[in-house]
């Protein structure tokens, strides 16, 4: 099953910048220094009607003052660098920069999250994949933010996140989390991302818009907690101690459910889930579909295909060369490391 611990952000592409030249026009309003390998920005021209600056994948290890002087900047990627939090501390003094819309310092060596109070149009935040312990400082950030990305940090408690009441997306898989809490402001959340962390219970604080959850690789022994849920579409549990599927019959607009690698011995409780695209239930103590209220054939293929009308592809009756198919793009997304959404195969698996 492909990872869907977490929610990526897009990575660079350095084939794009194969000839390693860069717009100096005054007048240019995007600058893309991706995959550069600058030390510095000495040798670099920033034109003061620069709206976007893209500084991924470089080896910045501190912030040109200019950048604090692009009062039209509305996106700023600091992606791959290695700034360090003596570096960002500049930041909370970028007064020209308070219209910023988007700032990314992910995969950096930040140790806490730096004072972004300054930009009061924020509305995308990422620093994944940093070292930071603790969300303090969350409760500075403007309430206008609408993505969060916090994953592959050592964090250990969802707070000062009250505020962000127009949040859609909240990304914050890999850490060391143990309670889902502090999410009931978020009336308007759409994504939320918590796959592997230390979770034993789900807990939704009452949230009934989230379309995509996953809580793949947690401690969860029970199923129950999603059933007023009813907008999730994407539903990811695998990687977990379940037993019993309960709970998601009220999950009509389910597409896509993985419950794989758990302790499941049966299959009950979906039959509602009738717009089912992708159904994983791999790595499980299944033997049959026996029991199963809806299970007309004795073929549980058949079965599934009857209940589940829009499923495209059941393991066992894939040809010798589409299993082989389907198994390297399994391997290929359990490769992708935190982040892979990707999902190239509709596969329902017993074993």
């Amino acid at each position: 099953m492909a990872d869907q611990t977490l929610a990526p952000r897009p990575d660079p592409n350095p084939e794009e910048h194969d000839d390693q030249t860069a717009e100096d026009d005054s007048s240019s309003t995007v600058l893309d220094l991706t995959s550069f390998q600058l030390h510095d920005l000495d040798s670099v021209e920033l034109p003061p009607s620069l709206t976007e600056l893209d500084l991924t994948a470089n080896r910045l290890t501190s912030l040109d003052t200019r950048i604090a002087n692009l009062s039209n900047l509305k996106k700023l990627s600091l992606r791959q660098n290695l700034i360090d939090d003596a570096a960002a501390e500049p930041i909370s003094g970028w007064d020209a920069l308070s219209g910023l819309e988007e700032l990314v310092l992910r995969d950096n060596k930040l140790g806490k999250i730096p004072d972004v109070s300054i930009f009061t149009k924020l509305l995308v935040f990422d620093f994944s994949f940093n070292e930071i312990t603790s969300l303090h400082g969350l409760s500075k950030v403007t309430s206008t933010l609408k993505e969060l990305y916090v994953s592959k940090n050592e964090v250990t408690k969802i707070e000062e996140i009250e505020h962000l009441h127009e949040l859609l997306i909240l990304e914050l898989g890999s850490n060391r989390l143990r309670v889902m809490e502090s999410l009931q402001n978020m009336t308007k959340l759409q994504e939320l991302w918590l796959g592997r962390n230390r979770i034993k219970v789900v807990n939704l604080c009452g949230l009934k818009c989230i379309k995509k959850l996953s809580l793949q690789s947690n401690r969860l022994a029970s199923m129950t907690g999603f059933e007023e849920c009813v907008a999730l579409e994407e539903l990811y549990l695998s990687h977990n101690g379940i037993s019993k599927m309960e709970g998601l019959s009220t999950l009509v607009n389910l597409r896509v459910l993985d419950v794989s690698n758990n302790k499941l011995a049966s299959v009950e409780g979906i039959e509602n889930l009738t717009v089912l695209e992708d159904l994983w239930l791999n790595d499980n103590s299944i033997e049959s579909l026996e029991g199963f209220a809806k299970a007309k054939s004795p073929n549980y293929a058949t079965a599934l295909r009857q209940i589940f009308p829009n499923i495209e592809q059941i393991d066992s009756h894939l040809s010798q060369h589409n299993y082989h198919e389907a198994l390297n793009v399994h391997n290929r997304d359990e490769n992708c490391g935190f982040g892979g959404r990707f999902r190239s195969a509709r596969v329902l698996n017993f074993k």
